[in-house]
């Protein structure tokens, strides 16, 4: 089985994290799921800006609209997923005596937010209308 559906099924049956390794002091397996719980919040901003850009900017063209919500909507939904695979990684890699793993994640997270930021620099530049 391999190690991305292994953790999904983690994802779901934490308690079979437990089984490896031996328990890590406390305070990292409380960074840990506050980690987990600041990528959550970065997903909700995430689809609530989508959702903003969808339901504030009527007079936006549909296509930028639609393209800039999605984008919003698609990273919040990529990062609460990230959010879980990477507490269950990091869990077992603490249990486990391991080095963290590492992720390139972020910085494609924090492209695609630039990206979104540049189209907004676009339309409040040269207006609504496009």
């Amino acid at each position: 089985m391999s190690e991305f559906v292994r953790n999904v099924r983690l994802w779901f049956a934490p308690e079979q994290v437990r089984a490896e390794g031996a328990t890590p002091d406390y305070r990292f397996s409380l960074a840990n799921e506050r980690t987990f719980l600041a990528w959550l919040r970065t997903a909700l901003a995430l689809i609530g800006g989508g959702f903003a850009v969808d339901q504030f900017l009527p007079e936006l063209r549909w296509a930028v609209r639609v393209a800039l919500a999605l984008a919003l909507l698609a990273a919040g939904v990529l990062c609460s997923l990230r959010a879980v695979n990477h507490w269950v990684r990091c869990e077992r890699a603490m249990r486990r005596g391991e080095d963290l793993p590492v992720s390139r994640f972020p910085a494609l997270l924090s492209l695609v937010v630039a990206l979104v930021a540049l189209g907004m620099v676009v339309v409040v530049l040269f207006g609504w209308e496009g």
